[in-house]
């Protein structure tokens, strides 16, 4: 296929956290809000002038220093940030909203703290930690209500004049869900049996949004979807199957261009920000304030392995199901990050029940933070491919036997 005319521009704004994009907001007065976990409402970080910028490590190399403070069993993301942070790559940040959701990620945040690793002559910077309930109930939609407005809101509106009100929130909505629309729309066209886009240029273009204010970003997202729109795909259809990749955040590309190099299409991408759940559009009512209606989407949208509620964990798993077959995917690679509790109980449970219970072919595996060099990794997803396209060719000789007899 013909090359997107912006791919080179969305990729370059990948390799740095304090992208161009980012300068220029930060030049025109508006405020960088840095965050790390989809539990914290994006769409309250992009109020008025403010925007979310989440925190990644592109080209992360070594983490030595990271894992002086920490320790070797933390997840490699968390030591990449605060790696990155010690380095000062996270100095342009007016505020950092972090969660209280995993170990590693506590011990992150506290040490970017302790060490000083945020802009200290800026008196006005905001620090916070959210109390993060474990189910979607309406409790938790109060419990999480109250710690967004007097740990996020507030400060916002205290320290740097932010509009809080409810006529704000829903033009912040407004924006997001624009945002939503288009990489909706570039997300379904991946269900035709030839697609016009592929899996790692589409995940290149959904990081984007979740890195650079939304503001200038929208722009080069209209025009590559028309670009979409008319692009003729290839003659030939050179992947041999279909799969959902589902489990904690891929920051790296590079990981779901080694899939599809593999000879797999990643036809939907259930992973920590990945567009699903984190580019459904907010739909908004009048008969409730927005905030309530935001925090209780958020609460029920999370996919995250943390909430482990029965019912939370079926649905895990039934909307797995659903997106193979809404995407006519052929197998569901499950993935985690090295020594991610959350995601390594899920990613177990899972290769046995997604197999036994709903029929799914199910590749696990446990990856580093960076996946491009490793050979054994690409060796796997090669062999659960050639076994999906046997399981192909066996289907159709099966059906094949039945109409002669």
């Amino acid at each position: 296929m013909k090359d997107l005319k912006h791919m080179i521009y969305f990729d370059s704004l990948l390799q740095d956290a304090n992208n161009e994009l980012v300068r220029k907001a930060k030049g025109e007065g508006r405020h960088p809000i840095g965050y790390t976990c989809f539990h914290v409402p994006e769409v309250l970080m992009n109020l008025e002038n403010c925007f979310s910028v989440r925190l990644r490590a592109p080209n992360m190399g070594s983490t030595e220093i990271a894992t002086y403070y920490m320790a070797n069993s933390a997840c490699e993301y968390s030591r990449a940030l605060l790696e990155r942070a010690i380095e000062g790559n996270y100095i342009f940040l007016d505020a950092l909203f972090g969660v209280d959701v995993c170990e590693p990620m506590n011990r992150c945040m506290e040490n970017m703290e302790l060490l000083a690793t945020y802009n200290t002559e800026n008196h006005k910077f905001i620090r916070c930690y959210l109390d993060m309930p474990y189910s979607d109930d309406e409790d938790c939609v109060i419990h999480l209500k109250e710690q967004v407005t007097r740990k996020i809101l507030k400060p916002l509106y205290e320290n740097y004049g932010v509009d809080i009100s409810d006529k704000a929130i829903r033009e912040a909505v407004d924006e997001f869900n624009e945002v939503c629309r288009i990489i909706t729309e570039m997300g379904e066209m991946r269900k035709e049996k030839n697609p016009v886009i592929t899996g790692s240029e589409f995940h290149k273009i959904v990081l984007c949004t979740y890195v650079c204010p939304k503001k200038e970003l929208i722009p080069y997202l209209r025009e590559t979807l028309e670009e979409i729109k008319t692009r003729e795909p290839d003659h030939k259809n050179k992947y041999k199957a279909r799969v959902v990749v589902v489990g904690s955040e891929i920051d790296d590309p590079d990981m779901i261009e080694l899939i599809e190099e593999s000879g797999a299409l990643v036809v939907a991408d259930r992973f920590c920000y990945g567009s699903i759940p984190g580019r459904s559009e907010i739909k908004l009512t009048k008969d409730e304030d927005a905030l309530t209606q935001i925090i209780r989407k958020n609460l029920i949208d999370t996919e995250c392995p943390r909430h482990c509620s029965e019912h939370k964990m079926k649905y895990r798993k039934d909307h797995v199901k659903e997106l193979m077959d809404y995407f006519h995917a052929d197998g569901a690679i499950y993935e985690q990050m090295k020594f991610c509790t959350y995601w390594s109980y899920e990613r177990t449970l899972a290769s046995h029940i997604m197999p036994s219970e709903y029929g799914v072919p199910v590749l696990s595996i446990d990856r580093p933070y960076r996946s491009s060099g490793s050979g054994q990794l690409r060796t796997r997803v090669q062999a659960f491919v050639e076994s999906l396209e046997f399981k192909k060719i066996k289907a159709k000789n099966i059906k094949e036997n039945r109409e002669v007899k």
